[in-house]
């Protein structure tokens, strides 16, 4: 059974047919890149560091790049205490190709090693 589709069917008319868009383009541009649920939403990793997402929240779909802070991207909004950005959209016809497209190829590049970072954390414990 595929876990994100079964995730983007599950969502709203509106919601499914962002997320679904979202997935092609994801899977498109990252090729290789392991794609599961995690913490309850679809993402993409690359080795072991997450690099991209998407999930359902009250404003709309979120699309979050956990390095996203520093892609130099202004349409992206900084969420959370460490490098993560998002896009919230609330309609298909809010998604930008390009947009998306340079947004996962800087993803591809500029890898946040959060991975490391989280065994540094437990390490201090």
């Amino acid at each position: 059974m595929d876990e994100i589709k079964s995730y983007n069917n599950a969502l709203d008319a509106a919601s499914k047919k962002i997320a679904n868009q979202l997935r092609e383009q994801i899977d498109a541009t990252l090729k290789g890149a392991e794609s599961k649920i995690w913490h309850g939403a679809p993402v993409w990793f690359i080795g072991e560091n997450a690099v991209v997402g998407y999930s359902k929240k009250k404003a709309g779909v979120s699309l979050l790049f956990w390095n996203g802070s520093n892609f130099g991207e202004s349409k992206l909004k900084n969420v959370g205490s460490f490098f993560a950005s998002e896009m919230i959209y609330t309609s298909v016809d809010e998604l930008v190709e390009k947009d998306i497209k340079r947004w996962l190829k800087l993803s591809k590049e500029l890898i946040w090693d959060s991975a490391a970072h989280m065994r540094k954390m437990r390490a201090k414990k």
